[in-house]
């Protein structure tokens, strides 16, 4: 699951970047404004990478998924991307742990 999940938060950092890129175009709120609370949250995603091992980090991923689609409040687009990113969230979750499984089944 780590693995899957990692490669997805590392794409979400990304697309909060971009993100946030775009909005200062679109938008009326302040380049600061949209700096401090992107800039967070890409390293909040990259930060949770490394502490997917620990029983909180799944909680954390969809805290962030869902600050992803409230992020459409500023820029509309962001409620579609943040929707695709939480359901692709979602697959690599459940997938994840179905690899994790059978790993564990083939070993032991």
């Amino acid at each position: 699951m780590r693995a899957l999940c990692s490669t997805h938060l590392i794409g979400e950092a990304i697309v909060i970047c971009l993100g946030a890129l775009v909005a200062m175009q679109l938008s009326d709120v302040s380049t600061g404004t949209l700096w401090a609370v992107a800039g967070p949250a890409a390293v909040l995603c990259v930060l949770l990478c490394a502490r997917l091992s620990a029983p909180w980090a799944v909680s954390a991923g969809w805290a962030l998924q869902i600050a992803l689609i409230a992020a459409g409040f500023v820029v509309p687009m962001m409620f579609v991307v943040g929707v695709l990113f939480a359901g692709i969230w979602y697959m690599c979750v459940r997938v994840g742990r179905t690899i994790d499984a059978a790993k564990a089944a083939r070993a032991g």
